[in-house]
């Protein structure tokens, strides 16, 4: 008789909402290996700013999908879907339960319900709107794509240099904006699974921003700058890679080369987080199935617990 598969796990929220500390207790509890969903974990060397669990985490507790690239290359929401897939498999061989941890939720989606298909990348089209950037600045490139496609800049930050490249990409290599693509029905995940969703969304923002200012802090007490000063003396990167874009690397990397005061720079990694923390609200919201903690809450924990074990007592 063949037992049907458990529903996959899935613990997402905002940055800073303390998901990797819940997961990490749940393990104590019960058999799971940890998948990052985790766009910044990817790079080596990208520890501090990203909150990347030490070794003595990742000793007590398996993680996979964590420091497999380095910063000089770039990863995409397909491939993490094939590795997601692939690790997946490996830790239920094992008889242990994989649970996906992470806040990067176009790689959540993309596991689960599947990409769009989008025109892919053109190399000389994004040099050439990476130099008008440094010409005229990313808010002068936002304000001609709200032009052409207001819908996503509307969702889009005016100095989200990578997105915004993307969308302008998109329309100047196709000649239709990036929404409506987005319109078209994505093929369907070939997963065939149930999933559950536990989404971490605190009821009081202003908590969570206040854990966002204080972690940024702790960040810089704990070596920050000089994570980052050593990531720029390798003579390989630079701040137009998707690794040293993410936030915090960027801020820092921009006040590295003189720009501003030291209040300033953590001002705008601060600002940032919490712009990135409300887009990952929003894709939230767009889960309806999913099942709502408010991870400050005092049994935060047992009501992670409690979904978790529903979801897979019928583990094989």
């Amino acid at each position: 008789m063949n037992a049907r598969i458990a529903p996959l796990p899935m613990l997402l929220g905002p940055t800073a909402s303390g998901k990797s500390a819940i997961a990490m207790r749940l393990a104590q509890r019960l058999p799971i290996e940890i998948v990052s969903v985790d766009s910044a974990q990817v790079y080596r060397g990208l520890d501090i700013g990203t909150a990347k669990p030490d070794a003595r985490e990742r000793e007590a507790v398996p993680h996979h999908l964590i420091d497999i690239l380095e910063p000089t290359e770039r990863y995409s929401a397909a491939r993490f879907a094939e590795d997601a897939r692939a690790a997946i498999a490996d830790i239920r061989a094992r008889g242990r339960i994989p649970l996906l941890v992470g806040g990067t939720m176009l790689y959540a989606r993309a596991l689960v319900d599947g990409l769009h298909r989008l025109p892919p990348a053109d190399a000389a089209l994004r040099a050439r709107l990476e130099e008008e950037a440094r010409r005229d600045g990313w808010p002068a490139l936002h304000a001609r794509l709200a032009a052409v496609d207001p819908r996503s800049a509307a969702r889009i930050e005016p100095r989200d240099a990578q997105r915004i490249q993307r969308a302008l990409e998109v329309f100047e290599s196709t000649g239709r904006p990036l929404s409506q693509w987005l319109d078209d029905p994505a093929p369907a995940a070939a997963r065939g699974e149930p999933v559950v969703r536990i989404a971490l969304e605190p009821d009081d923002r202003a908590a969570l921003h206040a854990r966002i200012d204080a972690r940024f802090r702790r960040m810089l007490e704990r070596g920050f700058v000089d994570e980052v000063r050593a990531l720029r003396a390798r003579g390989d990167l630079s701040p137009s890679l998707p690794s040293m874009r993410s936030v915090g690397y960027r801020q820092v990397w921009q006040w590295l080369d003189g720009a501003g005061p030291r209040d300033a720079m953590i001002d705008a990694a601060v600002a940032a987080t919490r712009q990135l923390a409300k887009r990952q609200l929003t894709w939230l919201r767009a889960m309806p199935d999913r099942i709502r903690v408010d991870p400050f809450a005092p049994d935060a924990l047992d009501r992670v617990r409690r979904a978790l074990q529903a979801a897979t007592r019928s583990s094989p």
